[in-house]
Parts: C-alpha cells; structure tokens; sequence
C-alpha cells in the first residue's frame, strides 16, 4: 500500500527526465525550510502568489525524496540543482509538476467506498 504520496515527471532537453515525489515527511520539510505551512503555500498557488523561492525549495523537496527511494546513492539534491531544473523547463512547468505532487499527497484518504463510514 503506498499510503499518501504525490509524483511528477519534468522532462528535460535530451530525454532526460527527474522525478518529483512528495510524501507527508517531504511535506514536513518543505514546511521547515520555507517557514510556510503547505496549506499557504497552496493558497498562495491558487492565488498566483507562490514565489520563486518557494517553488525552488518544494522541487529540491521533492527531487530529494525521489533520489532517497530510488536509493541511487551520490550527493543529496541541492537548491542549485533544482534552479537548473527550473531554468531548463521554465519557472511554469515545474510549479504546475510540483503543485500536482502536492495536491496528491494533501488530497489521499485510505478511505474507500467499500469501508467508508456510512452517512449518518
């Protein structure tokens, strides 16, 4: 069971790709660096005030944990390295890939209609 998790495909130049993946924990750290809750920063999204920064910040969240289950070994993925992804597919493709992920993970309920609890 792969519980609450949200992912995402950017596609680079050249066929290569870097996988996003976001997962209560990722959510958690997300929230530590930017100093935001995921709920504003959602907001924020909604309203087309989600900066720059914020942006950057969630895609190396999120690059980090998929390099983490892919267990691929090598260096941690750094906010270098998630500006360079931005400059390669642009600032709108990766909020849209990121905030997708996101959404996911905000959105899942291990609840389904077969075990949902019924209407009162």
């Amino acid at each position: 069971m792969p519980g609450a998790r949200g992912e995402g495909i950017l596609r680079l130049k050249g066929g290569e790709e870097r996988a996003v993946l976001f997962t209560n924990r990722a959510l958690a750290d997300a929230e530590r660096l930017t100093g935001k809750t995921v709920l504003q920063m959602m907001a924020e999204t909604q309203s087309m005030q989600l900066g720059m920064t914020d942006t950057a910040i969630l895609l190396q969240v999120g690059m980090e944990q998929a390099r983490r289950e892919a267990r691929p070994g090598g260096k941690a993925v750094t906010i270098a390295d998630a500006y360079g992804v931005m400059d390669a597919v642009g600032f709108a493709s990766c909020a849209r890939v990121v905030m997708e992920a996101l959404a996911a993970v905000l959105s899942y309920s291990s609840e389904t209609e077969d075990n949902a609890s019924p209407p009162r």
